[in-house]
């Protein structure tokens, strides 16, 4: 019987020939932690009596919850991985370098084939990649960072069919807010998913990122997508080691089949407090706007700012409104500058963040609601209390839709600003 691309990745890291609900225990190809999780890994692998990790150059420590400090308890935290780091010997980002999500894509830390664990959820970003990675707590990941192995079960696949063409003013963000709509935040619990099809071809991969980035809001372990001549391209002097790309066998498996049309999909909003109750923008009605953030591992690209960009050119934020905007990297930061892009915004009223989970986190202290504020974000979560207030309301959405409601100071539909 063939295999999904999740089966194939645990069997080859494992050894065993094994399909769908099998336990594995699998040899890790890196592991990610960073300063947003209470406890740190770093600290239940010292409270262990761990001493050394199982290699230096497969475990990245990574600073980006909070890049701005807040406050002496964050600093605190934050140099208990500085002293980590640099007693381990292992790789390490500092304060301004960027999230995690997209750093390791960025760096060339993660390559098709490989198998990746991370305490983040959104970990499952590298599917994209042909990865297969997935978040896992704290004290999983001091075992992890020990022994350079983790057990899983294997997951079932969902296997979902992108076909049609995209429409003008749709984007990534817009079509997995639709599946999330449709599939439900617990709708692929502890199962893979597999992104496919020609709208999948036609991405670019980073907009192919943004999807496999958001596979966790439906519940899925990971997010996977084959890799193509695109994929492999974008590798090109960023992954100097050899890899192995993995395609799911044509018998394979799988637990669901879901066909979407995106021919007549319309730009996409997430309401408070839940990432699946998604509606169109033509029926959410008159909602004012006090913050638009424009940023994340989720849409904090260039590609991002790009659109951003060319939208508010010569434009104005409107003064009922603060827009940030928020590089996801110091390299996307730099590309931006040297493109002009963040000037475009500077000189629109926007505030530029540090890169990093700025704007996302709560606990970054960037873009903090005002008790009763409404916050259309390109963040990938909503839930109450996510950016630091739990009287404030989160609606997600596309860069470009966040930045049309940005100059109009209410969600608005960016297909009449384009």
């Amino acid at each position: 019987m063939g295999k999904t691309i999740a089966e194939k990745i645990l069997s080859q890291k494992s050894h065993v020939d094994a399909y769908a609900n099998d336990f594995v225990v699998a040899n890790l190809d890196l592991t990610l932690s960073h300063d947003g999780n209470r406890p740190l890994a770093v600290e239940v692998f010292q409270q262990m009596g761990l001493t050394k990790v199982w290699d230096a150059r497969k475990n990245i420590q990574i600073l980006d919850h909070a890049p701005c400090k807040p406050s002496d308890n964050y600093a605190q935290k934050q140099q208990i991985l500085r002293n980590f780091a640099r007693e381990q010997g292992v790789r390490f980002h500092d304060l301004g370098d960027g999230a995690c999500h997209q750093l390791l894509p960025e760096k060339g830390y993660v390559a098709p084939g490989e198998l990746v664990v991370g305490t983040d959820s959104h970990t499952c970003t590298y599917g994209a990649l042909n990865v297969f990675s997935t978040g896992i707590g704290s004290s999983d990941m001091a075992c992890a960072m020990a022994c350079g192995k983790l057990w899983f079960r294997v997951p079932e696949t969902i296997k979902i069919v992108l076909t049609g063409s995209i429409p003008a003013g749709v984007y990534a963000k817009d079509i997995i807010l639709y599946l999330i709509g449709m599939i439900g935040a617990n709708g692929a619990n502890y199962q893979a998913v597999e992104f496919t099809g020609p709208v999948i071809s036609a991405l670019s991969v980073e907009e192919r990122l943004t999807i496999s980035n958001m596979a966790i809001e439906m519940g899925a372990k990971a997010g996977l997508m084959e890799a193509d001549e695109k994929t492999i391209g974008w590798l090109v002097g960023r992954v100097g080691r050899p890899y192995t790309c993995v395609r799911a066998d044509a018998d394979a498996k799988y637990c669901r089949v879901v066909q979407v049309d995106v021919s007549a999909i319309t730009p996409q909003i997430a309401r408070p407090h839940r990432v699946d109750n998604v509606c169109s923008v033509d029926e959410i009605g008159d909602v004012p706007v006090s913050e638009a953030i424009l940023g994340t591992c989720t849409n904090g690209r260039l590609s991002d700012l790009r659109v951003g960009a060319a939208m508010i050119k010569g434009r104005r934020v409107h003064p009922d409104t603060r827009l940030f905007v928020i590089p996801a990297s110091r390299q996307v930061y730099l590309d931006a500058m040297r493109e002009g892009l963040l000037e475009t915004f500077v000189a629109a009223g926007a505030v530029i963040g540090v890169p990093g989970c700025s704007g996302c986190s709560g606990g970054a202290s960037v873009g903090v609601p005002a008790s009763g504020e409404n916050v259309i974000t390109t963040a990938n979560r909503n839930f109450k209390g996510r950016l630091g207030n739990s009287e404030g309301f989160l609606y997600l959405a596309s860069p470009a839709t966040v930045v049309a409601s940005a100059m109009t100071g209410r969600i608005t539909d960016c297909r009449n600003w384009l």
